[in-house]
Formats: structure tokens, sequence, C-alpha cells
């Protein structure tokens, strides 16, 4: 049997960052700085910089669910990642085309507030997501605030962050990546699928320019498993790259900034 040469292919449904730091945009220069083709389907625009969020207008769920399906009929899809989904309708067109296309592998970012404090998801999209999403996906990635919602913990410490990682795999998540870049100390998150608990740790480096690190990090775990790595060493090179690509911001804008990007910090 020939090898297969083909080129990689990820998809990111999520929303449009006019800043160009986060979202889509975001996803798509990950995607393309691992040697992955990106495709999407975004489920807002927004009017954002460095400074925050001023307007967001969510796209008719119709459009965002022909999007997928219009992708995944021409193009072999590899993985997903899955950003913001800004309200219900949405969040189960989202959900429907996910199950219609199970066997793919999906990375859930579970977006809710921006790092200005806006809020990007209303209560009944987090209700699908918590009764539909997650448990679909191959991997949920939430921060501090993130996960307290969707496990009721209050998280305090790193060992918090491994019961909340636990509870969301006790709850039906094949695989948690729960953030720590809301607690004081070095930049852990923790890793948990059921077997394995993992502590991934990076040095803090101390700077406003982390717009957009969610986003990369999940864009980066989907895009090396398109390239075919075990999700565990997807998840831990995703990091690598994260922390490089703060390393690497290139400091524009009054607020925070958007990070570095580029096939040189991947690895």
């Amino acid at each position: 049997m020939a090898p297969d040469t083909r080129m990689r292919a990820a998809m990111t449904i999520a929303g449009s960052d006019s800043g160009g730091g986060a979202g889509i945009q975001a996803d798509l220069k990950t995607f393309a700085a691992h040697g992955v083709f990106g495709t999407s389907a975004i489920t807002a625009l927004t009017a954002q910089n460095t400074q925050g969020v001023t307007r967001v207008w969510p796209v008719d769920a119709g459009m965002v669910r022909a999007q997928i399906d219009t992708v995944l009929d021409d193009l072999t899809i590899d993985a997903i990642k899955i950003g913001m989904l800004a309200n219900a309708a949405i969040a189960t067109v989202v959900a429907d085309a996910i199950e219609a296309h199970a066997a793919l592998p999906v990375v859930l970012d579970t977006v809710m507030v921006a790092k200005g404090g806006a809020r990007l998801l209303d209560e009944a999209a987090v209700a699908v997501i918590g009764e539909r999403l997650l448990r679909r996906s191959t991997l949920v990635t939430a921060n501090v605030p993130e996960a307290e919602v969707l496990t009721g913990l209050t998280l305090r410490t790193v060992e918090d962050l491994g019961r909340a990682a636990r509870q969301l795999v006790d709850d039906g998540v094949p695989a948690a990546l729960v953030k720590g870049g809301h607690i004081e100390g070095e930049a852990v998150d923790v890793f948990y699928d059921g077997r394995d608990l993992i502590e991934l740790r990076a040095v803090r480096i101390d700077t406003r320019h982390t717009h957009g690190t969610g986003c990369t990090l999940a864009a980066a775990i989907a895009a090396e498993i398109a390239l075919g790595r075990p999700l565990l060493e997807a998840v831990e090179r995703a990091k690598r790259y994260v922390t490089r690509a703060i390393e690497n911001a290139p400091g524009i804008g009054h607020g925070h900034g958007p990070l570095g990007w580029g096939p040189a910090l991947v690895g």
C-alpha cells in the first residue's frame, strides 16, 4: 500500500476576531504554522481589538451548518476545533453536525468569556454544550472560570484543577485539559483521560501579550492530532508551541496583544 502523503487538514468552528489575535484568525495561523491546511465555519462576527470586545453579531445557525457540511462534503478533514458558539441555536446545529460525522476527532475549547471580561456565550448555549458536545469531544479544554461553570467547583490551586479534570471525565468527557492561567505561580495545565493525571508545567512569562492563548492552544492540539499525534503528545507539543508563541509575541496593540506564530515555534 502506498504511503498517505496527502496534506493534512483541520477545521475551526469559531468566531471571527477583527483584531486578528483570537478566534478564526488565530486558529488558521496556528494550523498553517503546523503545516496543516485550515478550513473554517464562522459562528459570529466580533468587533474587537486588544482592549476588548465592542460588539458581537452571531451568524445565522443555518449558515453555520451549511459552512460545516459544505467543507466536509468535499475535503478530508482530520480534526475539528470548536471555539466560540455564541448561542443555543448555533451550539445545537454544531452538535448536530458533529454527531453526523462521529468519526472525526474534536477539540472543544469552551469559550465563554473574553479576556477583557465580555460574555461570549449565553446560558442556553452552555446547556447545549453540557448536554451534547462535551461527551462527543475527544478533548475538552477549559480555563478556570469555564471549568468552574462546567463542574460547579471553586478552583484555586493546581490540586483543584485536577479535581475539575477528574469530575469532567467522570461526567462523561473522554479527556479534559483544565488550564491554570488564572492561578498564581507556574503556568500549569492538568490533563486527565480517565487513566493518567498529568500536570503540564511551563514558566509563566510576565507579559500582557496573551490574547488568543486559549484559541491557539486548542488549535495547536487539533493540528497535532490531524498530523497523527497521540492525544497526550499532541497536548504536550501544543503547550510548548503556545509558550514559544507568547515569548515571540509581536508586541502590538494597547491592551492584551496577540501571540507570535510560525513553523519555527513548532516542536
